[in-house]
């Protein structure tokens, strides 16, 4: 029975410090014009789909088994496998909620027993990525998303809660009762009911252990 969800977001919550889109755009070879389109949304001034639309474009020609690789090697904080073997413990579901691609948190959720959850989607045929966005994801998308997760599994939102870092958590921190904020920007930190800075995802098991008290 799950009696409880909790929503990790990807890029500088699990990823850190720096993105997943970084992290690929360095193989790609677009680094430099996607740090700064991220840099840009950050401060308001690119959307989200702007951003995929820029980040989308240095796919085009690699194909999905090359991608799939080199995400075997995304490297994400110290401790996640602890958390993640918390929420198994205690009956809470760890879902990520985040504006990463699909290939990213299908990776993550593999390799660490996450819940895969919605995202954007590069465009691709016959199993070579060709430059477009199939799918655009936002935040509100995102909080959307985890919502009708929650609902589909039957966990009311009381039981609910989010990690995050961003600009593109606050919808979701602002839709659920508890939300950690987790090396964060000051933005997400207002919107959020905690804080945490922390170098190790482990650290956030106490905040764990609280909140889940406070379900009963």
């Amino acid at each position: 029975m799950t009696v409880g969800i909790v929503f990790f977001d990807v890029d500088g919550t699990l990823v850190s410090p720096g993105s997943s889109s970084s992290f690929l755009a360095a193989r790609f070879g677009h680094q430099d014009a996607l740090d700064d389109a991220e840099a840009r949304y950050a401060d308001g001034g690119l959307t989200n789909q702007q951003v995929s639309e820029v980040d989308a474009r240095g796919w085009r020609g690699t194909s999905v088994a090359t991608v799939d690789r080199w995400l075997d090697g995304l490297p994400v904080l110290p401790g996640t496998e602890t958390v993640v073997a918390w929420c198994r413990a205690h009956d809470v579901e760890p879902v990520l909620a985040s504006l990463a691609w699909q290939p990213v948190t299908r990776s993550i959720a593999r390799r660490f027993g996450f819940v895969p959850n919605g995202g954007p989607r590069v465009g691709e045929h016959g199993g070579v990525h060709n430059g477009t966005v199939a799918e655009h994801f936002d935040e509100f998308d995102k909080r959307d998303r985890a919502l009708a997760l929650a609902r589909d599994l039957g966990v009311p939102i009381e039981h609910c809660c989010a990690v995050g870092d961003s600009r593109s958590d606050i919808p979701l921190f602002q839709a659920l009762p508890s939300a950690l904020a987790l090396n964060a920007s000051p933005t997400a930190r207002a919107a959020a009911s905690d804080v945490i800075d922390a170098d190790d995802l482990s650290s956030i098991i106490s905040w764990l252990d609280r909140w889940l008290r406070g379900l009963a």
